[in-house]
């Protein structure tokens, strides 16, 4: 994979040149060929491009999917990629997730406590914060048109078929690592969905051309 000088702190460097894209399957690439495409037309046109990642309770998948989109974009250096993310209702963002990516190399701070925290997720020294919290997708913090809806999970797949203002949607749904909450393998397995979503995202815009 090659790129721009990267911007990214150098944990997360490591953890993406340690990824093997070219491990992931072609029933996968053509799973993900909705979203090249639509960032490849948003590219070469020099428009704004904006992603929300949704999920049920917007708590795990659709968190990693946000960072990970987002950090992807900042190692290829494509400009203009805005990632949010939401659900079909709001709960919080599971504290693992957070556990997760500061272990991938993420600098994060609990901005505020409470029922639903928010988190600031920050990839790299000169780059904004992603903020992280649970919020429904067409929360006012998340973008009311010009997007594509990415589905993360396959019950808010088949819940949602409809996204008011979005551009495209694209179902690239995960596996859910809260089937091994509170079990041994719990780090693990949440290790293990964030290193596929990071190998994913990475993929998708390494296939960019700008």
């Amino acid at each position: 994979m090659t790129t721009n000088q990267s911007i990214l702190f150098p944990e997360i460097e490591k953890v993406i040149k340690n990824l093997n894209i070219e491990n992931i399957s072609a029933e996968r690439r053509e799973i993900l060929q909705p979203l090249v495409d639509f960032v490849q037309n948003k590219a070469a046109n020099q428009q704004e491009i904006r992603l929300n990642l949704i999920c049920t309770h917007n708590s795990r998948r659709s968190h990693l999917s946000q960072v990970w989109a987002q950090t992807a974009s900042a190692y290829f250096n494509i400009k203009n990629v805005f990632c949010y993310s939401g659900g079909t209702e709001a709960t919080a963002m599971f504290p693992m997730v957070a556990k997760t990516l500061e272990n991938q190399g993420f600098k994060i701070k609990t901005i505020s406590g409470g029922n639903n925290p928010i988190y600031s997720i920050k990839y790299a020294k000169n780059e904004h914060p992603i903020i992280g919290f649970s919020k429904t997708y067409d929360d006012d913090f998340n973008p009311e048109n010009d997007f594509a809806a990415i589905m993360t999970c396959s019950s808010a797949d088949q819940g949602c078929p409809f996204i008011a203002g979005a551009d495209v949607r694209v179902p690239i749904t995960f596996e859910d690592p809260k089937a091994f909450d509170n079990t041994p393998q719990q780090a693990e397995k949440y290790e293990e969905r964030s290193l596929q979503i990071a190998a994913e995202m990475i993929y998708v815009f390494s296939q960019i051309k700008q």
